[in-house]
C-alpha cells in the first residue's frame, strides 16, 4: 500500500529513499551509477530542487534535498 502524501514545504530539507522493487538491485554496473548521478544533476536543475547529500548503494538511493 502506498504512502499518504506528505507536506513538502519549500525551503525545507527532507530525506528521499528510493528503493528496488523487493529490495531488488537498482543499479548492476558502474554506468548504471554514472547514469543515474547525470539525470540527477539535470533534473535537480531542471525542477530547481537543491541537493545536499547523496548515497548510492546496489538496491536503494538516499538523498538529502530541499524543493
Amino acid at each position: 500500500m502506498a504512502r499518504l502524501p506528505r507536506i513538502c514545504s519549500p525551503g525545507i530539507p527532507q530525506h528521499v529513499i528510493q528503493r528496488g522493487n523487493n529490495r531488488q538491485i537498482c543499479f548492476g554496473s558502474d554506468e548504471d551509477f554514472s547514469a543515474y548521478a547525470f539525470w540527477l544533476e539535470e533534473h535537480s536543475r531542471r525542477y530547481r530542487v537543491a541537493i545536499h547529500a547523496w548515497v548510492f548503494t546496489t538496491n536503494h538511493v538516499h538523498r538529502l534535498v530541499t524543493p
